[in-house]
């Protein structure tokens, strides 16, 4: 199994970037996807989920909320993340994850997640 997070970069406040997780190895639409971030001396904290198979499901972290949108493409067994007005606060190593021990619904808890793909950098500065 692997998780690989892409798409990361430096851009300026207000500005707009699209992640991606690609999977292989596994049957991508049996799990929840999650996207976490982790800033310097910062716990790392959920971002947004995506509910298994046709990812009816969606859950957001309340300083993104109406700034991001994930979204999942089963076919192509990758996980996005499309990040809008960016601001300095977002800046963090943006990681996928995979759980499989949810249905209905996706968890922000870390915890829940047993397949981490390695991160991506994100920074926002002028």
């Amino acid at each position: 199994v692997q998780l690989q997070a892409s798409g990361g970069g430096l851009l300026q406040p207000g500005g707009s970037l699209r992640l991606s997780c690609a999977a292989s190895g596994v049957s991508f639409r049996d799990y929840a996807i999650g996207w976490f971030r982790q800033a310097p001396g910062k716990e790392r904290e959920g971002v947004a989920c995506i509910s298994r198979n046709g990812g009816s499901k969606a859950h957001y972290t309340d300083s993104v909320q109406g700034r991001f949108t994930i979204s999942r493409d089963n076919a192509k067994k990758t996980a996005y993340l499309q990040m809008g007005r960016l601001k300095p606060e977002d800046t963090a190593v943006y990681y996928c994850a995979m759980d499989r021990t949810v249905f209905y619904y996706c968890s922000l808890d870390r915890d829940s997640y047993e397949k981490w793909g390695q991160g991506t950098q994100v920074t926002v500065s002028s």
